[in-house]
């Protein structure tokens, strides 16, 4: 996924060519018309691009969550997780050798 800053500038260059478009002749067999059609569709795109971009990835993952892990596992297991934030500092438990 492109980031916010390509998408600005994805989406003002097509504003800039709307523009030049607007302000020249028409071309034969309406070709402005179609062309100016096309961009407007393209801006409409980047618009929802870049409002994607600002979604954070977890809402746009759904909005379960935790729910659907205390299911899978039981609350025992966010018990667990607590008991190793505290005693272990986090990362993978030791191998039992």
């Amino acid at each position: 996924m492109p980031d916010h800053d390509s998408l600005r500038a994805l989406k003002n260059l097509i504003s800039e060519v709307d523009l030049i478009l607007e302000t020249t002749p028409d071309f034969p067999q309406n070709r402005t018309g179609r062309s100016r059609e096309l961009l407007r569709g393209a801006l409409a795109l980047t618009d929802d691009l870049i409002n994607q971009a600002k979604m954070p990835a977890a809402s746009a993952m759904g909005h379960k969550g935790g729910s659907e892990t205390a299911r899978k596992y039981g609350s025992e297991h966010f018990r667990q997780l607590a008991a190793r934030r505290k005693t272990q500092s986090g990362g993978r438990p030791r191998k039992k050798l």
